[in-house]
């Protein structure tokens, strides 16, 4: 989770106590007239959180928005990204259900932040049963119960916090192309991804390849890699801010004399993006989908500065 603007201490998902604590002081305050909700995600938290008046919404988001830049003061927190609808809104969504109504197809949302994806996923049908979340920062996940008013007894999707580029968490394998016979533990028991290996059906991961530089970026590939189903139509989905060209993209560019830091973040392009996939897997093993978009964040450090998602999908064939 992030955006186009993170923070320059926070440019890996592995930011120590002391990192956070640093980028409390140096980020800028919260800004309420930030919040807005589309009439999709209004019907959708009105519905989740049992709250009817718009009023009483704002303030019930604001107040955990408030909780949540205190764990950590990411861009997308401060932007209301957490209240986003991301993975219902990718091309691939309806495909993802079917999946998930035809065999026995595990969901994993890596970097889930507060879990209102997965909430969504469940509320259109996906089965709550076969569906796990992970992101590095427990707090994010406990918040979302506050968020939506429930508890880990009535919502009982499985969570298990840790960093997906700490080998002890989730060790790099490569992309496993046989069926597996073990058994497969309950995802109440799970405790690291590496025992997923081989298992996920669909893996979800947005706003989350950015965080990285380039060769961290190619080691959470491979090791996601490593945890996709061996059987046709598995697949590894997302979006993330991307260029037209790949390379180091200048994010913030602080005004002059003013004493602040220029940000850049490594963005791939779709052609990058693309090569990234089947290097790993194999021409002939996926196909593998990509698009660029243009986007205008609702805080933009530089309005002259052209910004870009990409939208992407990796399937089994």
């Amino acid at each position: 989770m992030s955006d186009p603007s993170l923070p320059q201490n926070a440019s890996s998902a592995s930011a120590t106590r002391l990192e956070a604590a640093t980028a409390r002081v140096l980020a800028p305050p919260l800004d309420p007239s930030m919040y807005k909700l589309d009439e999709d995600e209004a019907a959708f938290f009105k519905q989740q959180a049992g709250i009817n008046s718009d009023e009483e919404l704002k303030q019930h988001i604001l107040r955990v928005q408030a909780e949540a830049y205190e764990v950590y003061p990411y861009p997308c927190i401060r932007r209301f990204g957490f209240k986003e609808l991301k993975m219902s809104r990718l091309p691939m969504y309806d495909e993802l259900l079917k999946l998930g109504k035809e065999r026995d197809a595990i969901l994993l949302d890596v970097g889930c932040c507060v879990g209102n994806d997965v909430r969504k996923v469940i509320a259109d049908g996906y089965p709550l049963k076969n569906v796990i979340a992970s992101d590095i920062e427990p707090a994010f996940w406990q918040l979302g119960h506050s968020l939506f008013k429930d508890t880990p007894e009535s919502f009982p999707v499985p969570f298990v916090g840790g960093d997906a580029l700490d080998p002890a968490f989730l060790q790099p394998t490569p992309p496993i192309y046989v069926p597996l016979t073990a058994p497969l533990p309950a995802l109440s028991e799970i405790t690291t991804l590496t025992a997923l290996q081989g298992r996920i059906s669909a893996i979800h991961a947005s706003s989350l390849f950015h965080l990285f530089d380039e060769e961290k970026q190619l080691t959470l590939a491979h090791s996601l890699a490593g945890l996709l189903a061996p059987h046709p139509g598995a697949m590894i989905f997302g979006s993330h801010v991307g260029a037209p060209e790949k390379g180091s993209q200048v994010v913030f560019a602080p005004a002059p004399g003013s004493g602040g830091k220029e940000i850049t973040m490594f963005c791939h392009s779709l052609q990058s993006w693309r090569e990234l996939w089947v290097s790993i897997f194999g021409a002939d093993k996926v196909k593998v989908n990509v698009e660029l978009k243009e986007i205008i964040p609702a805080s933009n450090p530089d309005p002259q500065r052209r910004w870009f998602f990409l939208e992407w999908s990796v399937r089994r064939v």
